[in-house]
This record gives structure tokens, sequence and C-alpha cells, in this order.
């Protein structure tokens, strides 16, 4: 039997069945619709399905992308039983002057509908950048006092949020009743040039309990031929005999943070699973931290955490 090298996460989670969660399949970003749009894009519900059939069973979608009726129709179809899968969605609060939904309720709620189930694994609010107006009056604390009641209730089995501070963290500690209903997820843009999203965050986050999960881990592929990580990646690429896209990812898990990707590639989709099988050394970790350090890149929300 081949050698496993498992990571340590600062909190693990379990589908319904027990299965510990793993590295997630995204459905946002290019998979993002017009919020008007409510014909199903089969393209994605294949995807989707050709991805639980590989062995993810951990779905990452979100209601801005308006996706989540896609990933309902792939759970329609799969022969995977629900309990067997982990169904992370996030809720809209709204953006500028484009309203979100009525309510944080009425997102769950919505949700619920949209993907076909009677409970979500992880319920998260998409961004603590938003306006009451934005939001139908609704401030972060406002919001997550609504989360905390859909998980008493039993709608969503974990809470937290994505793209936070920390000063939103504790902003969320101060309104929780008690540390059962703190944040347990922050998921952020997490790759080696953007090592914290804000100050400090993932170091912040894991001191806290709080598991980071990070989206766009391999944004560095479209710059590393502008810099010497290309090069150190290829080389690393014939030491361990992996692709870069895998070595991006092992690097996160490493990092104790937990990736979020997409592929509409078969071959691809394998791969992003077959990295637990090798350990980069420290001094690896460390030259990719060196390398990412020096060539800073950030691809969303860059006035939000200007001064953050």
């Amino acid at each position: 039997m081949a050698k496993t090298y498992p990571v340590t996460l600062v909190k693990e989670f379990k589908t319904k069945s027990g299965t510990p969660i793993s590295i997630g399949t995204g459905t946002g970003t290019v998979w993002k619709q017009p919020g008007n749009q409510e014909k199903v894009n089969e393209e994605l519900v294949s995807q989707i399905l050709k991805s639980l059939e590989l062995g993810y069973r951990h779905i990452d979608t979100a209601e801005v992308y308006n996706t989540q009726k896609e990933v309902g129709e792939a759970l329609k179809r799969t022969g995977i039983p629900r309990e067997d899968l982990w169904i992370t969605t996030k809720y809209n609060a709204g953006w500028g002057s484009v309203k979100g939904s009525p309510s944080p309720q009425n997102s769950i709620d919505k949700a619920l509908k949209q993907l076909g189930v009677d409970y979500i694994d992880l319920y998260l609010i998409h961004t603590p950048f938003f306006s009451k107006e934005a939001s139908s009056g609704y401030s972060l604390e406002d919001v997550w006092k609504v989360l905390v009641e859909a998980k008493k209730q039993g709608k969503v089995r974990e809470i937290g949020i994505s793209n936070a501070a920390k000063t939103h963290l504790e902003r969320l500690f101060a309104v929780s009743p008690s540390k059962e209903y703190y944040p347990v997820v922050n998921q952020i843009e997490f790759h080696p040039f953007l090592q914290n999203q804000s100050t400090d965050i993932v170091k912040y986050s894991q001191d806290h309990g709080i598991l980071v999960e990070a989206f766009s881990p391999l944004a560095p592929l479209a710059r590393v031929k502008e810099n010497a990580l290309g090069e150190y990646l290829s080389k690393l690429a014939s030491k361990y005999a992996k692709t870069e896209a895998q070595l991006l990812l092992r690097y996160t898990l490493q990092k104790g943070v937990l990736p979020i990707t997409t592929s509409s590639k078969e071959e691809r989709i394998k791969q992003s699973l077959d990295v637990f099988d090798f350990e980069l050394t420290e001094n690896e970790v460390a030259e990719i931290n060196k390398i990412g350090d020096a060539n800073p890149y950030r691809a969303f929300f860059h006035e939000q955490f200007k001064d953050l």
C-alpha cells in the first residue's frame, strides 16, 4: 500500500454519515450566472456529477453565483446518499446599490428549496462588506443572529463567513450566545501570492479554532511565468511527479488551509484529489512563501482590504 501524508487542520468536519470532508469542488466565478437565469446549466450539472463520480464529496456554491439549482439537480441525479455529502452555500447580502436577498431567512429557505435538501452542512455570510441599504436593513450582526437561529432549528449544521478580517470575526464573537455559535469557517482568497487576505487573518482564524478555506488557490498558475514561482514549481513537479496545480493544492493543505477548486476536465478533477501521497518539505514550503511574498497579487476585493 502506498504511503499517505495526511494533513492536520485546526478543525475537522464530517458529513452526517461520518466521512471527514476534504478538498471542495466549487461552482462559482467561472460558473456564475445572471440572477434572472432560471434555466439549468447542464454543463455545470455534468461537471458536478463527474466530480462526485471521481470522489469529491464536498460541494461549494452560493446564492450570488446562481448555481444552487445546478447543485440541486446534480444531487437529484447522483446515487450518492445525501448524508455522505457536504454542501456549502452562502448568503447574498447585496453589493453597493444592488439589492441582496430580502432577508437572510429568505436566503436560507431559497437555498434549501433550490438544493432540494432539508439541511445545509455549512452556511456562510458571503462577504461582510455590505450596507443596510443593500441588505434590506440587516447589519452584519443581525445576519449572524439569523444564522444562529437557523443552526438551532437544524436548517444548517455549521455557520461561518467568507472574506472576514479580524474586526469582522470579533463582531460575530460579540453577538454569539456562546462559543458553540462562533463562526467555524472563514473562506478567503489564499495562495502563495496572497498568504493573508487581510492582516494576519490565517493565524488569527486558526488561533480561534476557525478553519480557513481557500478560494482561488490556483490563481498563481496564470502568473507563474512572470516570476520565479514558475521555475520553482517546475523543479518540484519533476521531483514529485506532480502537476503545478497539485503542488499548489498540497502547499495550501500544508499551511492548514482547505482548498476549494474546480475544473471541467476529468484528468484535472482526478489530479486535484491525488495530493495525499507526497509531502513538501518545510524548506520547500518556506521557499514558496518567500517567492509568493515577493510577488504580491490579489484577485478580489482590492479596495475593501486596503486598510485591513
